[in-house]
């Protein structure tokens, strides 16, 4: 089998996507991925551990909400047109979140080709500057989608929650566990002069980042390690860049985002729970903690609060709440030994119930039964 797999972003880096091609191609599976550049600027082509990736060049912003229609649709009947061409060349579409499930099966029902779709995030709870009538017009659709595709993944079995009313023919859970880099403890339990604070993702007011840059002026032997892009790039570089703590490095591969992490002393997601995707996050930095042995700090009702406090590898805090989040970062920085013993209890977990060993093989047997 052929496997195609889509997504609406430039594929660099995206690391669920990139596990999720390598898994199947280490298999023997042919994979290929076809992504959106927005930028317009990477090449049309490239490899990438031995996979193909080709991308649409339709230039756009994130975060516009509306004023993006005319390129989401672009978008839209470019990965319609490119599917219908290149129609021979794969036997499966991989089909990750709602712009660019419909173009897919419309290629299951004229060409009979088989669709998984992989919800990253429920689309509706996902659009920021949306008016509701149109949100709950593509919640529809998006419902009506799940119950044709032969199968559909989920990043965590909280969203079965979020997909009620859809009845999918075979729904399975992947969570966005990394590959095993593998982990030390740390050489010491000494407080050191510098504590090191990490974030790598998305740039959004949503997810907790301006609270920590408002804080750094006060803690100035703290360091911020930030990298990543997206919608609010823009205003928290402007902060960061008056901050002499915080260091900026944009968007950047994935071998570096990793590395950022398993220097710093501790990680963060405290995202906004009154967001509805929020409150059923499992985001990759999470489990990404969890496998290189770092603490995280992560706000209550998202989720990850749950997994957090299950594997006892982490603080919860309020979001929004400036000296919670302050007295949680100052609690890690100035034990130690609490840094450590979070950190084992994130690895243990990771072993036990979330490595990407486990996740493949999910994967893998879903494919054998189509």
């Amino acid at each position: 089998m052929r496997i195609l797999i889509l997504r609406s972003n430039p594929i660099a880096p995206d690391p669920r996507v990139e596990k999720i091609a390598r898994a199947l191609s280490t298999h023997g599976y042919p994979v290929a991925c076809l992504g959106w550049d927005r930028s317009a600027t990477l090449p049309e082509q490239d490899i990438k551990n031995g996979v193909k990736i080709t991308r649409l060049l339709i230039k756009a912003n994130y975060g516009n909400g509306l004023g993006n229609l005319p390129q989401l649709l672009r978008w839209q009947f470019g990965l319609l047109f490119w599917l219908i061409r290149h129609r021979k060349e794969f036997d499966s579409i991989h089909a990750c979140d709602f712009d660019t499930i419909l173009p897919a099966l419309l290629l299951k029902w004229l060409w009979k080709k088989k669709v998984v779709y992989d919800i990253f995030d429920f689309y509706a709870d996902h659009l920021r500057r949306t008016p509701q009538l149109i949100k709950n017009l593509i919640r529809k659709v998006d419902l009506w989608a799940i119950d044709r595709a032969e199968a559909v993944i989920l990043v965590d079995d909280a969203r079965r929650e979020q997909i009620q009313g859809a009845h999918p023919q075979k729904c399975i859970s992947i969570y966005n566990s990394p590959e095993d880099v593998g982990w030390r403890p740390p050489e010491d339990t000494e407080r050191k002069e510098v504590f090191s604070i990490a974030y790598v993702g998305l740039l959004q007011f949503e997810r907790g980042i301006k609270l920590v840059l408002d804080l750094m002026p006060s803690h100035p032997n703290w360091r911020l390690e930030l990298a990543g892009f997206g919608g609010d790039e823009q205003p928290i570089c402007e902060q960061a860049a008056k901050i002499p703590g915080v260091r900026f490095y944009g968007r950047v591969a994935y071998d570096e985002a990793i590395k950022l992490s398993a220097e710093a002393d501790v990680l963060f997601a405290t995202y906004d729970p009154s967001i509805a995707n929020h409150r059923y996050s499992s985001p990759n930095k999470v489990f990404e903690g969890m496998m290189l042995g770092k603490p995280i700090v992560v706000a209550r009702n998202t989720n990850m609060d749950r997994i957090i406090m299950a594997a006892g590898c982490g603080i919860v805090v309020d979001y929004g709440d400036r000296e919670g989040l302050e007295q949680a970062l100052m609690t890690l920085q100035n034990s130690p030994e609490k840094r450590k013993q979070l950190g084992e209890n994130g690895r243990r977990s990771y072993e036990q119930d979330y490595s990407w060993g486990q996740m493949s093989k999910r994967l893998l047997d879903l494919y054998a039964d189509l």
